[in-house]
């Protein structure tokens, strides 16, 4: 491969069709056969992603770029929403999401330490974490089974003068009753901030209109770390279709400045120079005035071009792990006498990212999972379980200071002992589905 004679744009065309032949040569996987092992997740990509990703390098602007540009606007149209940002994780799409609800700009509605946010603690730490690192008091509240997702009827038992609002993902692609969540949210004047991180795709009918998940709260988030729906490595996004919260959490997002202008191009704005803020001298330079304290959560130019070749994808995505989870499920109910199968919430069409199944009395968890996993499946638990009943809560338990719990949370706890869950992403086959249905059936017997 030779350059000379070539201008920038034919040597560039030259090594992203080399990009192209490499990956088909070499990322094509072989056809799954019975003994190789099934993981709950794992990437499906071709050369789209590849030479989008060569293609972003090339260029070596290793902040957010075009590609981040393309990708939010892509995203937000996806997903009907006015406003995206695009971050470095799941996790820091939910740190921001809350921290947004902080911001001094939104007044008597903003989170103040002390305040409360109603959550469950059958969930991922992170959706958890940002409201404790700030001073806020986590309330937790028991979840049923089989939909896995808030018992709605402990929102009001949950209600406090200091309650301000309610943060709690769908679980494993199923949403949680959001016609309850919001009327109740509503009624109290909460904010909602929907952790989307495992349900992209996800839709649910409300007032008539079906929508999908992460646009019915004030706030929606997602993840695209390697198993989630779709992938951009590491990257996560925060979404909404209000003005404010999108500009207070683009700033913090952006090391909580003040100034709208893109990284590498100054005078967007258009005032860069000729405004009074806070004590600073007057015409301080914009792009160096913070309005929050904020942090850098970008994501790499080069995650958002992997974003918007899998965004190309996304609905075949979806449309395959619903097959998925309408094969297992049908190949499992001859079981459902040993094991409690799992449940859309009325009103949705999930985007399954996992298939949940709880032990029911007289079956062991254990040996059920250890028998699956003998056989090359891999199997999960509900993430954390109880999260309240972990180390990192132990000093709260021990002060009783911190956090607040609603109930005996007995259903988290079935959760945390009888349940687990194995895949259904897309890359999976009918033949992988059918052998999974075969293991687990013999597991129970």
């Amino acid at each position: 491969m030779h350059f000379d004679g070539k201008n920038e744009t034919e040597a560039r065309a030259e090594i992203l069709s080399l990009v192209r032949e490499y990956c088909d040569a070499y990322h094509t996987k072989k056809p799954w056969k019975e003994g190789d092992r099934i993981s709950y997740a794992s990437r499906v990509y071709d050369h789209d992603e590849m030479v989008n990703l060569v293609d972003s390098s090339l260029e070596f602007w290793l902040t957010s770029g075009r590609y981040t540009e393309r990708f939010e606007k892509e995203f937000a149209a996806y997903l009907g929403v006015r406003f995206c940002n695009l971050v470095n994780s799941g996790s820091s799409a939910n740190l921001l999401a809350f921290m947004t609800l902080t911001s001094p700009l939104l007044g008597e509605r903003a989170v103040r330490r002390g305040d409360e946010i109603i959550t469950v603690a059958a969930g991922f730490p992170t959706t958890v974490t940002p409201m404790l690192q700030f001073g806020a008091v986590p309330v937790f509240l028991d979840v049923t089974i089989p939909q896995y997702n808030i018992d709605v009827t402990q929102l009001e038992k949950a209600l406090s003068d200091k309650t301000r609002a309610v943060m709690i993902a769908h679980t494993l692609g199923n949403p949680f009753d959001l016609t309850a969540v919001k009327a109740f949210c509503d009624k109290h004047g909460l904010w909602l901030i929907e952790d989307n991180c495992d349900a992209l795709g996800s839709e649910y009918t409300i007032g008539g209109e079906t929508r999908l998940t992460g646009t019915i709260g004030d706030i929606g988030t997602s993840s695209f770390y390697p198993p989630h729906h779709m992938t951009m490595g590491e990257g996560g996004a925060v979404y909404t279709n209000d003005p404010l919260l999108f500009k207070i959490s683009r700033s913090m997002r952006d090391w909580g400045r003040d100034c709208v202008c893109p990284s590498g191009r100054d005078g967007v704005c258009g005032h860069r120079f000729d405004r009074q803020f806070g004590e600073l001298p007057f015409g301080y330079d914009h792009k160096y005035v913070y309005s929050h304290f904020g942090y850098n959560l970008k994501a790499t130019d080069m995650q958002a071009a992997v974003g918007c070749a899998q965004l190309q994808k996304f609905p075949g995505f979806v449309a395959r792990r619903r097959h998925n989870f309408a094969r297992l499920k049908a190949a499992l109910l001859p079981v459902a006498d040993k094991l409690i199968l799992p449940e859309a919430c009325p009103g949705s069409n999930p985007s399954w990212f996992g298939f949940l199944m709880t032990c029911r009395e007289g079956v062991e968890r254990e040996k059920v999972v250890s028998h699956i996993e003998s056989r090359g499946v891999q199997t999960r638990m509900l993430f954390s379980g109880n999260i309240v009943k972990h180390p990192c809560f132990d000093e709260m338990r021990k002060s009783g200071r911190g956090y607040r719990v609603v109930g005996d949370l007995s259903v988290t706890d079935t959760i945390m002992t009888r349940t687990f869950w194995v895949g259904l992403y897309p890359g999976m086959t009918d033949d992988m589905i059918d052998y999974m249905a075969k293991v687990i059936t013999e597991a129970v017997q």
